[in-house]
């Protein structure tokens, strides 16, 4: 599904989050890139895993695919004294950030010089920049982090694609998938996806691929629902990875790991994509506005 555009497709991007984290999730994603099953990858670079799966990353041959940042300001390590918002070396939880943010007590001093970090080490390891931007837990929209990234874009990254995580709001009723959750991202993103707009920072037109991870639909039919109304230009996030020790110890999110690598390796996705009339392409293809 690589390649030219046959007519009437619709083009795609599939992402991949949180390369990086573990091996098992590395392994994964590198498999699903190498058969064209993905089109990108974004990466943490906050653990001890960064350095060993960048070089497995850069000696893999994947058509179409592109890497990028996953900014981590939750719940793992930093790379640099933050003293207000993680004096322990830690990151704090979700919950704790959001609510710092849009009480805007974050300093921006602190946001700026673990960015500024966390992009230094992509670059150390990897070999060059990264090729797009978005958030661990999509906290690159908050408040004040927002501004952060948008001076680094100005600054280090310019011209490079940014995640948008807005969706329309009668999609996410129509899909029926985590409706409050995916509800709540988008709302957080319009204000992120209006300056994005407004200064002409390349991204994604629409967003989708979130999900409750209960498992109580398969994994498959989401997706289904998802490239149904997948408008061009749409970026799908996803989760993918073997579980593995190290990921356990470092993650909650694991048997749905499992089953997304299970779906996108095997037989019935390109199926699905060929079904849907959807193309897969890489986020450069996608430097689009909002509307």
């Amino acid at each position: 599904m690589n390649g030219q555009a046959d007519i009437g497709q619709r083009q795609v991007v599939l992402s991949a989050d949180d390369y990086g984290l573990a091996p098992g999730v590395g392994e994964a994603i590198r498999a699903l890139a190498t058969r064209g099953r993905l089109n990108a990858t974004s990466c943490m670079t906050t653990g001890a895993f960064w350095p060993g799966e960048a070089a497995y990353l850069r000696e893999t041959e994947a058509p179409d695919f592109e890497v990028g940042l996953h900014l981590v300001l939750t719940d793992q390590p930093c790379l640099t004294a933050l003293p207000k918002l993680a004096p322990d070396g830690r990151l704090p939880s979700l919950p704790r950030l959001i609510g710092l943010a849009y009480r805007r007590q974050l300093d921006v001093g602190e946001i700026t010089r673990e960015l500024s970090a966390q992009l230094d080490r992509f670059e150390a390891c990897w070999g060059a920049p990264p090729a797009f931007l978005d958030g661990h837990h999509h906290v690159h929209q908050l408040p004040v982090i927002r501004d952060a990234v948008r001076e680094a874009y100005r600054l280090r990254l310019p011209g490079v694609w940014v995640r948008r995580c807005t969706q329309p709001l009668a999609d996410i009723f129509r899909s029926r998938v985590a409706v409050v959750r995916a509800s709540i991202i988008s709302a957080m993103g319009w204000e992120n996806t209006r300056r994005a707009a407004v200064e002409g920072v390349p991204g994604n037109r629409w967003f989708a691929g979130v999900r409750d991870f209960s498992g109580e639909r398969p994994y498959g039919a989401l997706m289904r629902r998802w490239l149904q109304q997948a408008a061009p230009g749409t970026l799908i996030m996803c989760h993918p990875g073997l579980v593995d020790d190290a990921l356990v110890a470092v993650d909650s999110l694991t048997r749905p790991r499992d089953e997304e690598y299970r779906f996108l390796a095997g037989d019935d996705f390109p199926a699905l994509l060929s079904d849907c009339g959807v193309q897969l392409v890489a986020p450069s293809k996608l430097y689009l506005p909002a509307r």
